[in-house]
């Protein structure tokens, strides 16, 4: 598989997916991609829009502006007579981030999660941010996001064998008066009544690059975190940048 799996598309004051651009030129590049299939199912609320399609449209436009400084053509799948046969005919499938129960609904509603899992185990290339790389997990269930919409399973696309938490936030981050849970004590819960399934806390500015048997943790110049393993029974394990492979399996 070829997989980019980014954490956050926008930092503070910066450009839409704006850190990423050197990942994304590299990966396009490497790939020989020239055109794309971009999915905007998790974007219910883009540009105060009036209705979903308008939402929809807002985003795609968004992305465009992104991905033709690279020569990569996008058309959206919103707009496709036939959802199923544009991800079947897709050189490359974007998923864009934004709510991730609303994007599973839509990817189960239009028959496309199967036919999307199969297409990228066969070696498509995968690009997603936030609920985009959410949604490449086993289930939806470590999303950070409020359950919006009922999707007809929480069961996703399962092409890596752990559950990512993206955004993920360290506990001395959150304010000095903060009162809910942490992001740790969250995914602990978690953990309690799913013993066997590994998390990992993808932090802001960073992203997992899959291909095939390797996968690489890298992150947006200057920055130097790492990722947050979680195993039941066990202390958080910190995986600085480079191979994480050891995680895939």
């Amino acid at each position: 598989m070829k997989l980019l799996l980014i954490s956050n598309s926008t930092n503070p004051g910066k450009d839409y997916l704006g850190w990423t651009l050197p990942f994304l030129e590299d990966f396009l590049k490497n790939n020989s991609i020239t055109t794309a299939l971009f999915v905007p199912y998790a974007g219910v609320n883009v540009g105060k829009p009036q209705t979903l399609k308008e939402s929809y449209d807002n985003l795609f436009g968004r992305a465009q502006g992104v991905f033709k400084k690279f020569g990569v053509e996008l058309a959206s799948i919103h707009q496709a007579e036939n959802a199923v046969e544009a991800v079947q005919n897709a050189e490359c499938v974007i998923v864009s981030g934004g709510n991730t129960f609303h994007l599973v609904y839509e990817l189960h509603r239009n028959k496309v999660m199967d036919v999307l899992r199969n297409r990228a185990k066969e070696g498509m290339p995968y690009i997603g941010w936030s609920a985009g790389s959410n949604v490449a997990c086993p289930t939806l269930r470590t999303t950070n996001d409020m359950p919006i919409i009922e999707p007809e399973s929480f069961n996703c696309l399962n092409l890596v064998p752990f559950q990512i938490n993206p955004h993920y936030l360290d506990t001395e981050k959150h304010p000095v008066d903060f009162g809910g849970e942490t992001r740790e004590e969250r995914i602990n819960e978690f953990m309690a009544v799913n013993k066997d399934v590994t998390i990992i806390g993808l932090r802001e500015s960073s992203l997992l690059e899959i291909n095939g048997n390797t996968m690489i943790l890298k992150a947006q110049e200057g920055i130097e975190h790492g990722i947050r393993v979680f195993r039941y029974g066990k202390d958080p394990e910190e995986v600085p940048q480079g191979d994480v492979s050891k995680f895939i399996s």
